[in-house]
């Protein structure tokens, strides 16, 4: 008589759970400002997990690079976009289609931060930031959701912030843009989770990345340095790992971060918040 096979541990049978649970082959996912940070972060877990990757930003040759440095890189297409020319996503998202045959997840990450004191910043510039950081997720997202709608399956990822919930000194139209983010994506999850489409809201902290380096200050130039804040943040692969979970489980929204008690905060004790925020340090240009 053959005996029967031993049970497998539980630590090991949870580990091939979550193994299954984080299998994306034969998925497609897209990825906006795939260049660099979060975006390069996320690129490289989601391959490592088994998806085919359209990685999208304004740096072709950036784009390259973190394509190469993605496992099994043949299979990856590198898409240039820039977030402000939404004119053009008809075209480029045909192209995507037409070349993967279908898109499983989008990852709205691209955008861009700000340095500027409300009453410094130049409208203009504020109109270009929600251009980037609002219009441009919303747009793209208008572009592929047709594509899910006819397969009735699909998840539409936004990378926001702790911002989206709370508001600090030099981050108005960014923390506004954000803020927009989550009124226009928590409705939209609303209209179509009955065909099967789900709507994640990733919400970080600081995260080491070039994305204070990168921020506008109030006539548009360039911060052109990293905060102590986003040097002490926690690391993009973190970021990234917590982003492929939440899709993986279908979760609605994830804050990722210590950070993520500013929230809790602001919800509970707003007063109590307002005060905090009056005494903390935020770098910004004047």
């Amino acid at each position: 008589m053959a005996s029967s096979p031993a049970p497998r541990s539980t630590s090991t049978a949870a580990s091939t759970a979550a193994e299954s649970l984080l299998n994306f082959s034969g998925q497609v996912v897209w990825i906006t400002g795939a260049s660099s940070g979060i975006g390069e972060a996320a690129a490289i877990a989601f391959a490592r997990e088994g998806a085919k990757l359209v990685l999208s930003s304004r740096r072709p040759a950036e784009l390259e690079r973190v394509r190469g440095g993605c496992d099994r890189p043949d299979d990856h297409l590198v898409v240039p976009l820039d977030l402000a020319r939404y004119e053009t996503f008809s075209a480029i998202v045909a192209d995507a289609l037409g070349r993967c045959g279908k898109i499983d997840v989008l990852l709205n990450n691209g955008g861009v931060s700000q340095r500027a004191l409300a009453g410094d910043a130049a409208l203009d510039v504020e109109r270009a930031l929600m251009e980037v950081d609002y219009f441009g997720p919303v747009a793209l997202t208008k572009a592929v959701l047709p594509s899910m709608r006819a397969r009735r399956s699909g998840r539409i990822v936004v990378v926001s912030s702790v911002m989206g919930y709370v508001g600090t000194p030099g981050r108005s139209t960014y923390a506004a843009a954000k803020h927009a983010l989550h009124g226009y994506f928590d409705s939209l999850r609303a209209e179509v989770w009955k065909e099967n489409i789900g709507v994640t809201l990733v919400c970080p902290g600081y995260v080491q990345t070039a994305v204070s380096d990168n921020a506008v200050g109030p006539r548009g130039e360039k911060h052109g340095r990293t905060d102590a804040t986003h040097q002490t943040g926690i690391t993009a692969e973190t970021c990234a790992a917590a982003i492929v979970r939440a899709v993986a489980k279908g979760r609605e929204e994830i804050y990722v971060g210590r950070e993520a008690y500013a929230i809790y905060i602001k919800r509970f004790f707003p007063s109590l918040y307002s005060r905090l925020v009056r005494q903390m340090k935020f770098s910004v240009r004047t």
